[in-house]
Protein backbone atom coordinates (compact mmCIF):
# COMPACT_ATOMS: atom_id res chain seq x y z
CA UNK A 1 0.00 0.00 0.00
CA UNK A 2 1.25 3.52 -0.97
CA UNK A 3 0.87 5.94 2.00
CA UNK A 4 1.46 9.95 1.18
CA UNK A 5 0.86 12.23 3.53
CA UNK A 6 0.73 16.16 3.81
CA UNK A 7 1.39 17.61 7.32
CA UNK A 8 1.89 21.23 8.76
CA UNK A 9 -1.28 22.71 6.04
CA UNK A 10 -1.88 26.49 7.00
CA UNK A 11 -5.13 26.56 5.10
CA UNK A 12 -6.83 24.12 3.64
CA UNK A 13 -9.66 24.97 1.03
CA UNK A 14 -12.56 22.10 1.15
CA UNK A 15 -13.61 22.93 -2.87
CA UNK A 16 -17.63 23.02 -1.75
CA UNK A 17 -19.10 26.66 -1.46
CA UNK A 18 -20.97 25.78 1.97
CA UNK A 19 -18.01 24.39 3.79
CA UNK A 20 -15.67 26.49 2.90
CA UNK A 21 -11.85 25.91 4.52
CA UNK A 22 -11.62 22.81 6.76
CA UNK A 23 -10.42 22.66 10.23
CA UNK A 24 -7.39 20.41 9.82
CA UNK A 25 -3.50 20.60 9.11
CA UNK A 26 -3.12 16.71 7.92
CA UNK A 27 -4.28 14.88 4.80
CA UNK A 28 -3.43 11.08 4.55
CA UNK A 29 -3.50 8.93 1.77
CA UNK A 30 -3.94 5.77 0.93
CA UNK A 31 -3.79 3.87 -2.63
CA UNK A 32 -4.66 7.38 -4.53
CA UNK A 33 -7.18 8.17 -2.24
CA UNK A 34 -8.07 10.48 1.01
CA UNK A 35 -8.30 8.04 3.90
CA UNK A 36 -7.90 10.88 6.67
CA UNK A 37 -8.01 14.38 7.32
CA UNK A 38 -7.77 16.15 10.83
CA UNK A 39 -5.19 18.27 13.26
CA UNK A 40 -2.06 16.58 13.58
CA UNK A 41 -2.88 13.32 12.67
CA UNK A 42 0.02 10.82 13.53
CA UNK A 43 1.35 10.22 10.06
CA UNK A 44 2.55 6.61 10.78
CA UNK A 45 4.41 4.62 8.16
CA UNK A 46 3.67 6.84 5.40
CA UNK A 47 6.28 6.16 2.68
CA UNK A 48 6.02 10.03 1.01
CA UNK A 49 5.52 12.82 3.68
CA UNK A 50 5.02 16.17 2.32
CA UNK A 51 5.69 19.36 4.40
CA UNK A 52 3.30 21.74 3.30
CA UNK A 53 5.36 24.03 5.62
CA UNK A 54 1.92 26.27 6.91
CA UNK A 55 0.78 26.77 2.73
CA UNK A 56 -2.31 26.58 1.56
CA UNK A 57 -4.24 22.94 -0.01
CA UNK A 58 -6.44 22.99 -2.68
CA UNK A 59 -8.64 20.74 -4.62
CA UNK A 60 -6.85 20.55 -8.10
CA UNK A 61 -8.32 22.45 -10.28
CA UNK A 62 -10.93 20.72 -13.00
CA UNK A 63 -11.21 22.82 -16.56
CA UNK A 64 -14.86 22.09 -17.99
CA UNK A 65 -14.27 23.46 -21.16
CA UNK A 66 -10.58 22.43 -22.45
CA UNK A 67 -10.47 22.00 -26.35
CA UNK A 68 -8.74 18.45 -26.33
CA UNK A 69 -9.18 16.14 -29.86
CA UNK A 70 -7.12 13.40 -29.62
CA UNK A 71 -3.50 12.97 -27.58
CA UNK A 72 -1.60 15.76 -26.09
CA UNK A 73 -2.04 17.36 -29.17
CA UNK A 74 -3.64 20.62 -30.36
CA UNK A 75 -4.25 21.17 -34.10
CA UNK A 76 -5.84 24.71 -33.59
CA UNK A 77 -2.45 25.98 -32.01
CA UNK A 78 0.13 23.17 -33.52
CA UNK A 79 1.22 22.52 -29.69
CA UNK A 80 2.03 19.37 -28.44
CA UNK A 81 2.15 18.87 -24.79
CA UNK A 82 -0.73 21.47 -23.59
CA UNK A 83 -2.36 18.99 -21.17
CA UNK A 84 0.91 18.25 -19.45
CA UNK A 85 1.67 21.72 -18.90
CA UNK A 86 -1.98 22.31 -17.79
CA UNK A 87 -0.86 20.31 -14.84
CA UNK A 88 1.47 23.08 -14.14
CA UNK A 89 -1.00 25.40 -13.98
CA UNK A 90 -2.90 23.24 -11.08
CA UNK A 91 -5.80 21.47 -13.38
CA UNK A 92 -5.48 17.93 -12.71
CA UNK A 93 -8.66 17.08 -14.57
CA UNK A 94 -10.38 18.67 -18.05
CA UNK A 95 -13.94 17.85 -19.47
CA UNK A 96 -13.81 17.78 -23.40
CA UNK A 97 -15.70 20.69 -25.03
CA UNK A 98 -16.41 17.87 -27.78
CA UNK A 99 -13.26 16.65 -29.77
CA UNK A 100 -15.77 17.05 -33.11
CA UNK A 101 -15.69 21.25 -32.67
CA UNK A 102 -11.61 21.47 -33.03
CA UNK A 103 -10.82 18.26 -35.36
CA UNK A 104 -9.08 19.13 -39.07
CA UNK A 105 -12.03 19.15 -41.17
CA UNK A 106 -14.54 19.70 -38.86
CA UNK A 107 -16.85 16.36 -39.79
CA UNK A 108 -20.23 16.93 -39.80
CA UNK A 109 -21.40 12.71 -40.78
CA UNK A 110 -23.27 11.68 -38.22
CA UNK A 111 -21.42 8.65 -38.25
CA UNK A 112 -17.70 10.62 -38.21
CA UNK A 113 -19.05 12.79 -35.18
CA UNK A 114 -20.37 9.05 -33.54
CA UNK A 115 -16.96 7.37 -34.04
CA UNK A 116 -14.76 10.14 -32.99
CA UNK A 117 -17.29 10.36 -29.65
CA UNK A 118 -16.22 6.97 -28.81
CA UNK A 119 -13.18 6.43 -30.15
CA UNK A 120 -11.25 9.55 -28.20
CA UNK A 121 -13.40 8.40 -24.85
CA UNK A 122 -11.72 4.99 -25.62
CA UNK A 123 -8.42 6.70 -26.07
CA UNK A 124 -8.46 8.88 -22.77
CA UNK A 125 -9.22 6.31 -20.86
CA UNK A 126 -5.95 5.00 -21.48
CA UNK A 127 -3.66 8.30 -21.77
CA UNK A 128 -3.33 10.08 -18.96
CA UNK A 129 -0.82 13.06 -19.85
CA UNK A 130 1.01 13.75 -16.76
CA UNK A 131 -1.62 12.09 -14.56
CA UNK A 132 -4.06 14.72 -15.89
CA UNK A 133 -7.68 12.91 -15.73
CA UNK A 134 -9.18 13.93 -19.18
CA UNK A 135 -12.91 13.25 -19.65
CA UNK A 136 -13.11 12.43 -23.36
CA UNK A 137 -15.44 11.63 -25.48
CA UNK A 138 -18.45 14.08 -26.39
CA UNK A 139 -20.53 14.04 -29.04
CA UNK A 140 -20.62 17.07 -31.18
CA UNK A 141 -24.80 17.08 -32.17
CA UNK A 142 -25.49 16.69 -35.44
CA UNK A 143 -28.69 16.55 -37.70
CA UNK A 144 -29.35 12.55 -38.87
CA UNK A 145 -28.27 10.99 -35.73
CA UNK A 146 -30.99 8.97 -33.94
CA UNK A 147 -32.36 7.13 -30.93
CA UNK A 148 -29.53 3.73 -32.57
CA UNK A 149 -26.84 5.99 -32.59
CA UNK A 150 -27.70 7.66 -29.05
CA UNK A 151 -27.93 4.16 -27.53
CA UNK A 152 -24.97 2.79 -29.19
CA UNK A 153 -22.86 6.14 -27.98
CA UNK A 154 -24.21 5.92 -24.39
CA UNK A 155 -23.38 1.99 -23.82
CA UNK A 156 -19.99 2.76 -25.17
CA UNK A 157 -19.85 5.30 -22.17
CA UNK A 158 -20.08 8.80 -23.79
CA UNK A 159 -21.66 10.59 -21.26
CA UNK A 160 -21.34 14.37 -22.87
CA UNK A 161 -22.68 16.56 -26.10
CA UNK A 162 -22.06 19.74 -27.72
CA UNK A 163 -24.36 21.70 -29.34
CA UNK A 164 -23.63 24.80 -31.43
CA UNK A 165 -21.42 23.42 -34.51
CA UNK A 166 -24.19 21.09 -36.47
CA UNK A 167 -25.00 21.64 -39.77
CA UNK A 168 -28.32 22.92 -38.72
CA UNK A 169 -30.36 25.15 -40.84
CA UNK A 170 -31.26 27.45 -38.05
CA UNK A 171 -30.47 26.50 -34.07
CA UNK A 172 -33.57 26.12 -32.47
CA UNK A 173 -33.89 22.85 -34.58
CA UNK A 174 -31.39 20.63 -32.57
CA UNK A 175 -33.96 20.77 -29.91
CA UNK A 176 -34.61 17.02 -30.69
CA UNK A 177 -31.35 16.05 -31.19
CA UNK A 178 -30.75 17.81 -27.31
CA UNK A 179 -33.36 15.89 -25.78
CA UNK A 180 -32.62 12.52 -27.24
CA UNK A 181 -28.90 13.04 -25.93
CA UNK A 182 -30.93 13.74 -22.52
CA UNK A 183 -32.65 10.94 -22.67
CA UNK A 184 -29.86 8.86 -23.25
CA UNK A 185 -27.98 10.08 -20.00
CA UNK A 186 -25.67 12.91 -21.42
CA UNK A 187 -24.79 16.02 -20.24
CA UNK A 188 -25.79 18.62 -22.92
CA UNK A 189 -23.20 22.02 -22.70
CA UNK A 190 -24.22 24.40 -25.50
CA UNK A 191 -22.56 27.16 -27.34
CA UNK A 192 -23.55 30.83 -26.08
CA UNK A 193 -22.74 34.07 -27.92
CA UNK A 194 -21.45 34.94 -30.72
CA UNK A 195 -20.38 32.59 -33.62
CA UNK A 196 -16.39 31.63 -32.78
CA UNK A 197 -15.54 29.28 -35.88
CA UNK A 198 -16.70 30.38 -39.20
CA UNK A 199 -19.67 28.55 -40.49
CA UNK A 200 -21.13 28.31 -37.30
CA UNK A 201 -24.32 30.55 -35.95
CA UNK A 202 -24.73 32.13 -32.89
CA UNK A 203 -26.25 30.88 -30.28
CA UNK A 204 -28.49 33.33 -28.83
CA UNK A 205 -30.55 33.27 -24.81
CA UNK A 206 -34.01 32.83 -26.64
CA UNK A 207 -31.73 29.47 -28.20
CA UNK A 208 -30.38 28.59 -25.00
CA UNK A 209 -33.94 28.73 -22.91
CA UNK A 210 -35.63 26.74 -25.93
CA UNK A 211 -32.98 24.29 -25.84
CA UNK A 212 -33.29 23.64 -22.36
CA UNK A 213 -29.58 21.94 -22.27
CA UNK A 214 -27.83 21.46 -19.16
CA UNK A 215 -24.82 23.93 -19.37
CA UNK A 216 -24.56 26.68 -21.19
CA UNK A 217 -20.75 27.17 -22.34
CA UNK A 218 -18.67 29.90 -21.78
CA UNK A 219 -22.19 31.97 -20.97
CA UNK A 220 -19.70 34.94 -20.53
CA UNK A 221 -18.53 34.41 -24.42
CA UNK A 222 -16.69 32.32 -25.94
CA UNK A 223 -15.37 35.00 -27.01
CA UNK A 224 -18.74 37.79 -27.79
CA UNK A 225 -20.89 37.59 -24.85
CA UNK A 226 -24.80 37.20 -25.17
CA UNK A 227 -26.99 40.66 -24.47
CA UNK A 228 -27.12 41.39 -20.43
CA UNK A 229 -31.32 41.63 -20.38
CA UNK A 230 -30.47 37.72 -21.90
CA UNK A 231 -27.94 36.63 -19.44
CA UNK A 232 -30.67 37.61 -16.55
CA UNK A 233 -33.16 36.08 -18.05
CA UNK A 234 -31.29 33.00 -18.60
CA UNK A 235 -30.18 33.18 -14.63
CA UNK A 236 -33.60 34.22 -13.47
CA UNK A 237 -36.17 31.68 -15.46
CA UNK A 238 -33.84 28.36 -15.31
CA UNK A 239 -31.80 25.81 -13.88
CA UNK A 240 -29.23 25.87 -16.33
CA UNK A 241 -25.63 25.78 -15.16
CA UNK A 242 -23.79 28.87 -16.13
CA UNK A 243 -19.83 28.19 -17.40
CA UNK A 244 -17.97 31.41 -17.32
CA UNK A 245 -14.31 30.78 -18.81
CA UNK A 246 -10.96 32.65 -19.31
CA UNK A 247 -11.35 33.30 -23.13
CA UNK A 248 -14.53 35.09 -22.60
CA UNK A 249 -15.35 38.46 -21.63
CA UNK A 250 -14.57 39.81 -18.31
CA UNK A 251 -17.13 42.64 -18.22
CA UNK A 252 -19.45 39.95 -18.55
CA UNK A 253 -18.70 36.91 -16.26
CA UNK A 254 -18.65 39.98 -13.35
CA UNK A 255 -22.10 40.92 -14.27
CA UNK A 256 -23.12 36.98 -14.59
CA UNK A 257 -21.20 36.49 -11.13
CA UNK A 258 -23.60 39.40 -9.68
CA UNK A 259 -27.20 38.23 -10.96
CA UNK A 260 -25.62 35.15 -9.41
CA UNK A 261 -25.52 36.10 -6.05
CA UNK A 262 -28.87 38.14 -6.65
CA UNK A 263 -30.70 35.30 -7.40
CA UNK A 264 -28.88 32.95 -5.68
CA UNK A 265 -27.60 30.77 -8.03
CA UNK A 266 -23.93 30.32 -7.41
CA UNK A 267 -24.20 26.61 -6.99
CA UNK A 268 -24.73 26.89 -10.94
CA UNK A 269 -21.68 28.55 -11.55
CA UNK A 270 -18.90 26.80 -13.14
CA UNK A 271 -15.45 28.03 -14.40
CA UNK A 272 -13.34 26.48 -17.33
CA UNK A 273 -10.66 28.04 -19.38
CA UNK A 274 -12.71 27.40 -23.46
CA UNK A 275 -8.53 26.66 -24.28
CA UNK A 276 -6.24 25.82 -26.61
CA UNK A 277 -8.73 28.39 -29.04
CA UNK A 278 -8.11 31.22 -30.72
CA UNK A 279 -6.45 33.14 -27.27
CA UNK A 280 -4.26 30.08 -27.05
CA UNK A 281 -2.98 28.03 -24.49
CA UNK A 282 -2.95 29.15 -21.03
CA UNK A 283 -2.06 26.45 -18.40
CA UNK A 284 -2.80 29.16 -15.86
CA UNK A 285 -6.34 29.86 -17.37
CA UNK A 286 -8.48 28.52 -14.48
CA UNK A 287 -6.19 29.69 -11.72
CA UNK A 288 -6.32 33.29 -13.62
CA UNK A 289 -10.10 33.33 -14.09
CA UNK A 290 -10.78 32.11 -10.40
CA UNK A 291 -8.46 35.45 -9.10
CA UNK A 292 -10.36 37.81 -11.49
CA UNK A 293 -13.26 36.65 -10.11
CA UNK A 294 -12.09 36.85 -6.61
CA UNK A 295 -10.72 39.98 -6.53
CA UNK A 296 -13.04 42.11 -9.00
CA UNK A 297 -16.04 40.38 -8.38
CA UNK A 298 -16.21 40.51 -4.21
CA UNK A 299 -16.34 36.71 -3.85
CA UNK A 300 -14.51 34.60 -1.16
CA UNK A 301 -10.89 32.91 -2.46
CA UNK A 302 -12.82 29.55 -0.66
CA UNK A 303 -15.70 30.29 -2.78
CA UNK A 304 -13.91 30.85 -6.09
CA UNK A 305 -11.82 28.02 -6.08
CA UNK A 306 -15.14 25.93 -5.67
CA UNK A 307 -16.49 27.04 -8.92
CA UNK A 308 -13.28 25.71 -9.91
CA UNK A 309 -13.54 22.34 -8.27
CA UNK A 310 -16.36 20.91 -6.52
CA UNK A 311 -18.80 22.85 -8.77
CA UNK A 312 -17.27 21.54 -12.00
CA UNK A 313 -17.20 18.28 -10.37
CA UNK A 314 -20.87 18.01 -9.50
CA UNK A 315 -22.49 19.59 -12.60
CA UNK A 316 -20.14 17.43 -14.86
CA UNK A 317 -20.79 14.27 -12.67
CA UNK A 318 -17.20 13.66 -11.79
CA UNK A 319 -15.44 11.71 -8.49
CA UNK A 320 -13.15 14.72 -8.29
CA UNK A 321 -13.28 18.24 -7.03
CA UNK A 322 -13.66 18.36 -3.45
CA UNK A 323 -11.15 17.45 -0.30
CA UNK A 324 -13.07 14.60 1.63
CA UNK A 325 -12.44 11.36 2.72
CA UNK A 326 -12.81 8.73 0.31
CA UNK A 327 -12.18 10.84 -2.62
CA UNK A 328 -9.30 10.59 -4.73
CA UNK A 329 -5.90 12.71 -4.07
CA UNK A 330 -5.98 15.33 -6.64
CA UNK A 331 -4.27 18.35 -4.93
CA UNK A 332 -2.38 21.46 -5.22
CA UNK A 333 -0.09 23.04 -2.38
CA UNK A 334 0.51 26.71 -2.98
CA UNK A 335 1.41 30.17 -1.66
CA UNK A 336 1.55 33.93 -2.62
CA UNK A 337 4.24 34.10 -5.39
CA UNK A 338 7.38 35.49 -3.91
CA UNK A 339 7.25 39.63 -3.74
CA UNK A 340 3.22 39.35 -3.04
CA UNK A 341 2.25 41.31 -0.20
CA UNK A 342 0.08 38.34 0.37
CA UNK A 343 0.94 36.08 3.22
CA UNK A 344 -0.52 33.17 1.91
CA UNK A 345 -2.60 31.94 -1.00
CA UNK A 346 -6.12 32.67 -0.10
CA UNK A 347 -4.77 36.08 0.55
CA UNK A 348 -2.86 36.42 -2.90
CA UNK A 349 -6.39 34.93 -4.70
CA UNK A 350 -8.34 37.56 -3.16
CA UNK A 351 -5.92 40.27 -4.42
CA UNK A 352 -5.85 39.58 -7.68
CA UNK A 353 -2.31 37.43 -7.48
CA UNK A 354 -1.77 34.62 -9.13
CA UNK A 355 -0.60 31.91 -6.27
CA UNK A 356 2.49 30.14 -6.51
CA UNK A 357 2.14 26.67 -7.57
CA UNK A 358 4.47 23.96 -5.47
CA UNK A 359 3.39 20.45 -5.89
CA UNK A 360 0.53 18.96 -7.59
CA UNK A 361 -0.89 15.53 -6.65
CA UNK A 362 -3.01 13.08 -8.81
CA UNK A 363 -3.90 10.20 -7.08
CA UNK A 364 -1.83 11.07 -4.41
CA UNK A 365 1.79 10.77 -6.74
CA UNK A 366 3.41 13.74 -7.06
CA UNK A 367 3.19 14.80 -10.11
CA UNK A 368 4.60 18.40 -10.26
CA UNK A 369 6.88 19.61 -7.76
CA UNK A 370 7.56 23.83 -7.82
CA UNK A 371 5.47 24.38 -11.16
CA UNK A 372 6.86 25.40 -14.31
CA UNK A 373 4.16 27.77 -15.43
CA UNK A 374 2.78 29.62 -11.98
CA UNK A 375 5.00 32.52 -10.08
CA UNK A 376 7.68 31.10 -7.50
CA UNK A 377 5.81 30.15 -4.47
CA UNK A 378 7.07 31.94 -1.35
CA UNK A 379 7.32 28.95 0.73
CA UNK A 380 7.97 25.62 -0.97
CA UNK A 381 6.72 22.53 0.19
CA UNK A 382 9.24 19.92 0.59
CA UNK A 383 9.15 16.17 0.69
CA UNK A 384 11.05 13.17 2.29
CA UNK A 385 10.64 9.34 0.89
CA UNK A 386 11.03 7.14 3.64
Amino acid sequence: MTITAIKNIGTLVSGEIKKGTLDADTIICEDGVISKIGKEINVGDASILIDARHTTVIPGLIDSHCHTVLGDYTPRQKQVDFLDSYVHGGITSVVTASEGVHAPGLPHDPIAVKALAIATLKCFQNFRPNGMKVNGGSVKLEPGLTETDFGEMAKCGVRYAKFGFGGYSEPKEGQQDVRMAQTHGMLVMAHSGGASIPGSSPISHEVLIHLKVDVCGHVNGGTTSLDDDGLELIIKDTDMALQLVQAGNLRSALHILRLAKKYDALHRVCIGSDTPTGTGVMPLGVMKSVCELCSLGDLQPEIGIALATGNNAKIFRLAVGTIQEGKPADLVICDAPAGSVANNAVEAIRRGDIPGISIVLIDGHIQVKRSRNSPVANRLASVTSR
